[in-house]
C-alpha cells in the first residue's frame, strides 16, 4: 500500500479554490491539486439543511502532510469548518506516485 493520498475540500468559489491550491502546491503540501468546478453541496449545517454550488479540491499529498496540510486549510479557509477527508491511494502508476514525493521533497 502506498502512503500517499487524496484529499477532498469544497470551496465556495473559484478564487478561494485557486488561491488555496496555488499556496498548497507552493508550500509543498501538495504535489497536484485539481479543481472541480460546478458541484452541488447539500449538507445538515445547525440544524437545517443547506444548498449550496461549490468547488471541489482534489489534493495530491502524502500521509506525513497531513497535518501541516490540515494546519494551512484550517488557517486560510473561509468555511467555519472546511471540509477536509483524505481517502488513501492504494495502488498507482510507480512513476507517478514517484513524481508525488519528488514535488513534495523538493526545495522552495
Amino acid at each position: 500500500m502506498s502512503h500517499h493520498q487524496v484529499c477532498l475540500c469544497t470551496c465556495p468559489d473559484q478564487a478561494t479554490a485557486r488561491k488555496l491550491a496555488a499556496s498548497l502546491v507552493e508550500k509543498r503540501l501538495a504535489a497536484c491539486v485539481n479543481i472541480l468546478p460546478a458541484i452541488e453541496s447539500v449538507y445538515m449545517w445547525k440544524g437545517a439543511i443547506e444548498t449550496d454550488a461549490e468547488m471541489l479540491l482534489l489534493i495530491k499529498t502524502s500521509q506525513d502532510k497531513m497535518a501541516d496540510l490540515q494546519g494551512h486549510i484550517v488557517d486560510e479557509h473561509p468555511y467555519e469548518l472546511p471540509e477536509i477527508i483524505a481517502v488513501p491511494i492504494v495502488d498507482g502508476l510507480p512513476g507517478y506516485l514517484q513524481w508525488l514525493d519528488d514535488v513534495m521533497e523538493s526545495e522552495q
